[in-house]
């Protein structure tokens, strides 16, 4: 299926609801980075998209608006937050970006590569310098809920087992974009 980067029907998916069991158990998305929270920075990733979701646990001011919402039982991990992410979007979009809160590298122009890849495909992920699938990619919103589970199935599932029937782009990072702030060392790496 080919995307037309100028129109409508992109909308993301911010995953902010995880444990940060590294970082003392820290609400990450109100952890800030050269002076704006995660948060913020996640969603100006999302600059292009109509509307967006952010799903956590509690809300972080931001001076975008945005739906908060949060996945029951809280903390179900990744697949449990996009599909509920997707589920409390008010428009049906045709293309669902999905990014963790805590990779401040991410940005539009990132969002657009992204979009661009997943011409042809279910849909494209982020990959790092080894190759590995990181949490920040887009998804043909038809075939997400095609293969998307039941409820209780949702729940602690890992992602690629959500992805596995899809056929996906991968899209290697440029500079830093895959960074991730998985413990205060990252943070501090990165200069915050």
């Amino acid at each position: 299926m080919d995307f037309d980067l100028t129109a409508g029907g992109f909308c993301g998916v911010v995953l902010a609801g995880g444990t940060a069991a590294r970082m003392d158990g820290v609400d990450k998305a109100g952890v800030e980075l050269h002076g704006r929270t995660l948060l913020e920075l996640a969603l100006d990733a999302f600059l292009d998209a109509d509307e967006v979701v952010v799903v956590a646990p509690e809300a972080v001011p931001t001076s975008r608006p945005v739906t908060f919402v949060c996945e029951d039982p809280p903390r179900g991990g990744p697949v449990a937050g996009l599909l509920t992410g997707v589920d409390a979007l008010l428009r049906r979009p045709r293309l669902v970006g999905v990014l963790a809160v805590d990779m401040p590298r991410v940005t539009p122009a990132t969002m657009r590569r992204l979009r661009a890849a997943a011409a042809g495909h279910d849909g494209a992920f982020l990959a790092d310098g080894d190759g590995r699938r990181q949490l920040a990619g887009v998804l043909d919103a038809g075939r997400l809920a095609e293969v998307r589970p039941d409820l209780e199935g949702q729940h602690g599932m890992a992602l690629h087992s959500l992805l596995a029937p899809l056929h996906l782009a991968v899209v290697a990072s440029s500079g830093d974009e895959a960074v991730d702030i998985d413990s205060w060392t990252d943070l501090r790496d990165l200069g915050g």
